[in-house]
């Protein structure tokens, strides 16, 4: 096992950024909730305390006993958990005067101090709270402050204790990687080899051990987490891994024979089934996006249930799952009360009676594309945009037809090959157009037309949870623009949509 820290999750928006950034580190770590303690093995060699929404002053606060840390590991508070010891501790929490929000300098500095080493005098530091540590026990130090917040930082005499009023991991407290570096790195000791070469040699072997002989069957979607997971699971036990790539008619232009030949070229044992009439019949004349993938997600599981019984004694089914699904179902909040149901293969169907192996299960989206470029898989694949399990249907409003998705296939590859050609897809997170149930009135030549608008999207992102629209040259939309309305018939009308996440969703269904 990798030696690792432990980060308890206390609800803050900003707990898995803190893992990204440990994680940069080349050191391990997970993400526990602070009501679910794991067992602390020797590999666990430090913890950090998430802040939180929540206030001390709460009367029914969440809370750890700290006891089991103190001595024992290094630790580091980070805003409410840094007023969370302080409180425990025996110094007083108040709300703010001042309420901290955004950017602030640290006017004040121990930089003699471990923690704090390498930092500078009028460093920014990013401040998210509206409660403050006012006083302080006579064991406690403070060692950095900013204008407004006397006790920005502090330590715990005589123990590897820390406390941080500021966010770290976020980009714009400067130096903030250099705190949590100084914290894992020399502090806490981490060697600093959790690589993306270690990751491949580790899971290969455990792996082995776990599938043996078996026979392992996977679900392609021709996106990373899957294509990622299927090569993990080749290099241990070979042809004894069954893909099936579904063709559901809803996939972008060529996209199944270009990436089926792709798979195919990287050693995969795959198996590409047309289902395309499968998936019409079953969405003909549904228009509401909920019940389309609904639709689509019974009908993919029959067909791979019919693919997967041809294989004789499969015993496992593998899926890409990475670490902010596992995440999001241990929460502090609990398990999410609707599984998006949009999501590749979310759900093991309990006729199927299959073992379930998760390679990616520890990985972040950014550590899987990594993982990916380490075992050399085609960049065809490892660079693709992100695409929705449903594929075009929810980016077809309304009901879906053979014909709708055509239009809207070549509407989708005029967009994409020019972002290719303009060196701009690799600069956009997720990009694609919509066809929308709306026709207006055109000119063509000297006649009248009344056909369909479509809208484009592109935005710029980290993973998904928030997002930005791109802003892509005007000459490039005029281009593509006018490439479409010439070449695509039934749409006269382009627009581009500059909404960002939140409040609209990257997908308009």
């Amino acid at each position: 096992m990798p030696e690792k820290i432990l980060i308890l999750d206390f609800g803050s928006q900003y707990t898995q950024l803190i893992a990204r950034r440990v994680r940069e580190l080349n050191v391990y770590c997970e993400i526990h909730p602070y009501n679910h303690v794991p067992e602390l093995t020797d590999e666990v060699k430090g913890v950090i305390l998430s802040g939180s929404p929540c206030s001390v002053r709460d009367a029914e606060h969440p809370t750890i006993n700290l006891e089991q840390f103190l001595g024992k590991l290094p630790l580091l508070g980070v805003c409410y958990g840094a007023q969370l010891m302080a409180h425990e501790f025996g110094g007083e929490v108040t709300p703010s005067t001042i309420r901290e929000y955004g950017r602030a300098r640290l006017s004040e500095l121990h930089n003699h101090d471990r923690l704090l080493k390498e930092l500078t005098l009028g460093s920014v530091v990013w401040m998210s709270h509206g409660d403050t540590i006012k006083e302080i026990p006579d064991n406690i130090e403070v060692i950095a402050s900013t204008e407004s917040v006397r006790v920005a930082a502090y330590k715990l005499k005589g123990q590897e204790t820390y406390g941080i009023q500021f966010h770290p991991e976020v980009t714009h407290s400067d130096e903030g990687k250099t705190l949590l570096r100084n914290f894992v790195v020399h502090i806490c000791g981490c060697q600093q080899d959790w690589t993306s070469e270690q990751f491949i040699d580790s899971t290969v072997a455990e792996l082995k051990a776990q599938i043996g002989n078996d026979k392992v069957v996977l679900g392609l979607s021709g996106g990373v987490d899957s294509s990622v997971a299927a090569m993990l699971i080749h290099q241990a036990i070979g042809k004894n891994l069954y893909c099936i790539f579904v063709d559901n008619g809803l996939l972008r232009k060529d996209e199944f024979e270009t990436v089926l030949d792709s798979y195919k070229h990287m050693g995969l044992n795959v198996k590409g089934v047309d289902a395309k009439e499968k998936f019409y019949s079953a969405l003909a004349g549904i228009t509401d996006p909920e019940l389309k993938r609904k639709a689509i997600g019974r009908v993919f599981i029959e067909v791979f249930d019919d693919e997967a019984h041809q294989i004789e004694d499969v015993k496992w089914l593998a899926q890409g799952t990475i670490y902010p699904d596992v995440i999001e179902s241990v929460s502090v909040k609990g398990p999410s009360a609707t599984i998006k149901s949009h999501h590749n293969v979310g759900g093991l169907p309990d006729f199927m009676k299959l073992k379930v192996v998760e390679p990616l299960k520890a990985l972040f989206k950014d550590e899987v594309r990594l993982v990916g470029k380490a075992l050399q898989i085609d960049d065809i694949i490892i660079g693709r945009h992100p695409f929705p399990g449903p594929g075009l249907a929810i980016r077809i409003l309304g009901d879906i037809t053979p014909e709708k998705v055509h239009v809207l296939q070549q509407v989708d590859h005029i967009f994409i090959s020019n972002l290719k050609k303009s060196g701009l897809y690799d600069e956009v997170w997720q990009a694609g157009a919509i066809l929308t149930p709306v026709q207006s009135v055109g000119v063509m030549g000297d006649e009248r037309t009344y056909e369909n608008v479509v809208a484009l999207r592109a935005v710029t992102s980290i993973d998904g949870m928030t997002a930005d629209w791109s802003r892509l040259p005007y000459e490039f939309l005029a281009d593509v623009s006018n490439e479409i309305i010439n070449k695509v018939k039934g749409v006269n009308r382009v627009v581009y949509d500059i909404s960002s996440k939140p409040p609209a969703t990257i997908e308009w269904e």
